[in-house]
């Protein structure tokens, strides 16, 4: 890889709510932090078109880049659940996979292919761009929002629950840069009322006045 376009691309993945929130969607220990009491609001939401939509979206991924937490939940998981159909499809790919992780300490990275990001944390992301063809950020809020912030992603993959929780960490918190985005393709809609969104980064905002004649 050289050029520009010839680079390789950066997707955040998230799950979320219908009220943004994407804290914890996977069990009750995810992340309780701030006292949040729904984690695993996911589980009873099972929608097969939904782990269909994250298999096809994994097809290329040869990159994973994490925050801490959520590296330290997937380490703890995906190397042993790596047999089976679907879910060990999935493991084997993360073991085998390199696993880059942003964190402010020097935690011991015990998973195989896992190397810790330097402190020119957006810098060496970037580079990522040139090592690898798609690097997936999956989970990973706080991380998300620094690469939102800075605009240094190539597309963002949401998948939008019918489920309202009021309270919770999201991608787009107070102080979230103001930016617009890009459609990539149509809305899909799952039987169950999932929806899964596709965008990319598209500048600042524009506004206008729509009473002017």
């Amino acid at each position: 890889m050289g050029t520009e376009d010839q680079r390789g691309r950066i997707t955040i993945d998230l799950f979320s709510t219908l009220d943004g929130v994407q804290q914890a969607p996977g069990g009750p220990e995810e992340d309780p932090s701030d006292g949040f009491r729904f984690g695993g609001w996911q589980a009873p939401l099972n929608d097969p078109a939904v782990g269909e939509w994250v298999m096809a979206g994994m097809d290329g991924m040869d990159a994973l880049l994490l925050g801490r937490r959520t590296y330290d939940i997937f380490a703890g998981y995906w190397p042993q659940h790596t047999t089976g159909d679907a879910e060990g499809v999935i493991g084997r790919l993360f073991d085998r996979i390199p696993k880059y992780v942003a964190s402010r300490g020097t935690p011991r990275l015990d998973w195989q292919g896992s190397m810790l990001l330097g402190p020119d944390l957006l810098a060496e992301v970037d580079a990522l761009r040139d090592k690898h063809r798609s690097v997936h950020v999956i989970g990973s809020i706080d991380f998300a929002r620094t690469l939102f912030d800075a605009q240094l992603f190539d597309e963002l993959r949401l998948w939008v629950y019918p489920v309202v929780l009021g309270a919770g960490k999201s991608l787009f918190h107070d102080g979230t840069v103001p930016a617009s985005l890009r459609l990539l393709g149509p809305a899909e809609t799952s039987p169950d009322g999932v929806v899964q969104l596709r965008y990319a980064p598209n500048g600042e905002p524009s506004v206008g006045d729509m009473t002017a004649d």
